[in-house]
């Protein structure tokens, strides 16, 4: 027999392994059986975690580490992608990000994106001219502000004094001065990778929806509105068109509004992105099998997570897909209707999250091994 082709492309399972580590482990368990099997690796995110790794790998770029600012203003190493025709690319969450603090009330109002404007100014410095920002796993509400603070915008209040950094200055501000951007903003391309379509405010916007998960206090988010709503009539009033309600413009507490407003960057789906930079449609058109995954499978995953996404192009030239994942939930019709033939959780027996996480490296390859088993027999069938 033929030795099949195996892509994976295949999210990181969050808080256990890599995407790059999770398909290094399946290649293990698929070699098990196929010794000889022709496996190709395509790591995926969708704009958040991995998402550096994922292009960085496809476009053979290299890492870079800047000093930068958390969300709380320690100076802190983060990276981010350069590749040899000058894209960068960076995650929102290397710099700040929701890992990087506690998720108290004092710290989701002080929390602020001033770190993400270090690492496009670094990005700059190094030579870049289009700049990929993905916008997932933020612990900020500033609205952007920290970004465009550290990029050369002014915010003020109305005595003209510097608005605090997070979303408490929002409360005060009163004027935007723009005439210190940097320069190299104009000459600069500037991509949003984000699968959220929240507006900047609203019962639909950035604090609203995801406030409490920084840890505003849920009863608060009502008080708290109003600053946010000033911000984007000040914000549309300077660029002179729509921004907070775009599609994207809540990302990350509402950077994505900013970015848009400061940086006139466009909004892109994200694992649709992050799929067509990695060239995962041609890759499916040599695979024999396709194998994706992430750490939870719902009903929610239907909704454009990355597995799905990579379960549609598998669908759309007629190959087969399998999910690995390390829990699921019971009702996964949805998942299966998008082209998906298989889901093969991590458990062998009855394990708690942690038992599941702490066994990653002895699950995974079994799990690949049951998937390339399993393809096998529908060969025989």
């Amino acid at each position: 027999m033929e030795s099949p082709r195996v892509v994976l492309a295949v999210d990181s399972f969050k808080g256990s392994a890599s995407s790059a580590r999770v398909e290094e482990l399946i290649e293990a368990g698929i070699r098990r059986v196929l010794p000889d099997a022709l496996v190709d690796r395509y790591p995926i995110a969708d704009g958040g975690e991995g998402t550096v790794e994922a292009i960085v790998t496809a476009l053979n770029g290299r890492i870079i580490r800047a000093t930068v600012q958390d969300p709380l203003g320690a100076k802190i190493e983060a990276p981010y992608g350069l590749t040899d025709d000058g894209t960068a690319i960076i995650e929102m969450a290397a710099a700040s990000g929701i890992t990087l603090i506690d998720q108290t009330p004092e710290n989701a109002l002080s929390a602020s994106t001033w770190g993400v404007g270090d690492l496009i100014r670094d990005a700059m410095n190094h030579g870049a001219r289009r700049i990929l920002v993905g916008l997932g796993g933020s612990a900020t509400s500033d609205g952007g502000v920290g970004m465009a603070k550290a990029l050369g915008v002014r915010f003020l209040d109305k005595e003209g004094e510097p608005i605090p950094c997070g979303l408490i200055g929002l409360r005060d501000l009163a004027l935007i001065d723009c005439s210190g951007l940097d320069p190299r903003i104009a000459d600069t391309e500037f991509v949003l990778i984000t699968d959220v379509t929240n507006p900047l405010c609203g019962s639909n916007g950035a604090l609203c929806i995801y406030g409490p998960q920084k840890g505003i206090d849920a009863s608060k988010v009502a008080e708290l509105e109003p600053w946010m709503e000033a911000y984007a009539e000040l914000l549309e009033q300077h660029v002179g068109r729509p921004v907070s309600s775009l599609p994207g413009a809540g990302a990350a507490g509402g950077l994505g509004a900013a970015l848009v407003a400061f940086c006139d960057a466009r909004v892109e789906r994200g694992i649709e992105f992050v799929l067509d930079a990695i060239g995962l449609n041609e890759a499916i058109a040599g695979a024999d099998l396709v194998i994706t995954g992430e750490g939870r499978m719902d009903a929610q995953s239907a909704n454009g997570k990355a597995p799905i996404g990579v379960a549609r192009r598998a669908k759309a030239q007629g190959k087969p897909a399998v999910a690995i994942v390390g829990s699921r939930a019971e009702d996964l019709d949805g998942v299966y209707d998008e082209g998906l033939g298989l889901v093969i959780p991590l458990a062998l027996e009855p394990m708690s999250l942690g038992e599941c996480i702490a066994r990653t490296e002895e699950l995974v390859p079994i799990a690949g091994e049951s998937a390339i088993r399993a393809f096998l027999l529908g060969r025989i069938a």
